[in-house]
């Protein structure tokens, strides 16, 4: 019974989508993107002979966090090929042309059909699922015809419909997994109550990919030039939620500091509003040279692909999106080593509350909350930047611990 309420409410969401592709642009992308998948499909695998192995992320932030295994299964395997499958435009548009995979599509909609469609011409030796990503039709094609599964960087709370006493048909999904690894003690013992038990505490593979994307870090001379060594603010995927705190925050600091300003999506008006609002001189990074930025006292980011970088420049960041959106990622800069700054609704994430736990991490709620935290931080740094690096640092090596779990499926080549 619960399958039928399922698979109509894929059918709703996929006409809801067809209606909103009129004037929807992301949504235009997710319709257009899945149009005829399977003769593409069938297309792109023509003629391939080896073995294939499929990752599933549903958008850019877990293909970053599934990234180092993708990697680190290409090299270990190097005769499987690699497909990669997105569910969101915000994934696949911008990793559409990444060299780690061989072949990279949008997840068809999990129809039973589509489903059983894929499998067939895929054939996967082997999948794999970044985080929270559970599809019940693909699950059970995967089941039914012996594929092992993987769950890897996943993270469960009680309040999770699979911890429900109604929630039977969500636990099925979680019992077709071979394996499922998980980031916290909290997530085995919750699954532990289903009697779910193929489960390793590996940590989340993001603490990797930020270790080597801090490693291949990029200089960027005009962020040098506008620092000027002097303090500097990096505020990381700013919504205008976390605007409306930081522009009065940062009219009212009277002591010398300069911010960055990476905004999550780039919009120009908005941009030049939030400018027109501070008191303080700013400059936008596309209009700007390493000479005139330096005496600017704010520098508005209007590209995307440099945040993970700017960070290296900073004594401290204020990562965006726990007002509302979802808190983005405060990992890349507390990789570099600085006290933290979000917004309140951070609970549902185990790196933020840590952090919190730590004494590294500051949520705030108002205007007048940051400025008492960031005055008490500003004073002095140095155990906040302690704290957040060696969090970092030891929390690397959930890629390994996947590995290892692979190599119970898979011969290694």
């Amino acid at each position: 019974m619960f399958s039928g309420f399922y698979n109509t409410g894929i059918a709703t969401f996929q006409f809801l989508m067809r209606l909103a592709a009129s004037f929807n642009p992301k949504a235009r992308l997710w319709v257009e993107g899945r149009r005829d998948w399977a003769a593409t499909l069938t297309q792109k695998l023509a003629g391939n002979v080896a073995p294939i192995v499929w990752f599933h992320a549903a958008s850019l932030g877990e293909f970053e966090q599934g990234r180092p295994v993708i990697e680190a299964f290409r090299e270990q395997y190097p005769t499987y090929k690699i497909l990669l499958t997105f569910f969101s435009p915000s994934g696949y548009e911008v990793r559409k042309n990444y060299e780690g995979a061989d072949y990279i599509i949008y997840l068809p909609a999990d129809t039973s059909d589509n489903a059983r469609k894929f499998i067939q011409l895929v054939k996967p030796k082997m999948a794999f699922f970044i985080k929270y990503e559970f599809w019940y039709n693909y699950l059970r094609e995967l089941k039914k015809t012996n594929v092992p599964t993987i769950s890897f960087s996943a993270i469960f709370r009680p309040d999770q419909l699979f911890f429900k006493s109604y929630g039977g048909f969500y636990r099925t999904m979680l019992h077709s997994f071979d394996h499922i690894l998980v980031q916290n003690q909290e997530s085995i013992d919750l699954l532990k109550r289903i009697d779910i038990t193929n489960v390793t505490l590996a940590g989340d593979t993001r603490f990797d990919r930020v270790d080597q994307v801090a490693a291949a870090r990029k200089e960027i001379p005009i962020a040098n030039a506008f620092k000027n060594e002097q303090p500097l603010l990096v505020i990381g995927s700013a919504w205008p939620e976390d605007m409306n705190v930081l522009i009065p925050f940062l009219n009212a600091f009277d002591q010398p500091l300069k911010a960055i300003i990476a905004p999550h999506e780039i919009h120009d008006d908005e941009i030049e509003r939030w400018r027109a609002q501070l008191t303080k001189s700013s400059v936008r990074f596309s209009q700007t040279n390493v000479t005139d930025v330096r005496s600017a006292e704010v520098l508005f980011i209007d590209n995307i692909g440099m945040l993970s970088s700017l960070y290296q420049y900073g004594e401290f960041a204020y990562v965006g999106g726990a007002f509302k959106q979802g808190l983005h990622n405060i990992l890349e800069a507390a990789t570099f080593g600085m006290p933290l700054f979000f917004g309140p609704d951070y609970d549902k994430f185990q790196e933020a509350v840590d952090l919190v736990k730590e004494g590294a991490a500051f949520p705030i709620d108002n205007v007048d909350e940051l400025t008492t935290l960031f005055k008490k931080q500003y004073a002095d740094p140095s155990e906040a930047a302690r704290i957040s690096r060696a969090y970092v640092h030891r929390n690397i090596g959930a890629t390994a611990t996947v590995m290892e779990v692979v190599r119970q499926f898979l011969t290694s080549e």
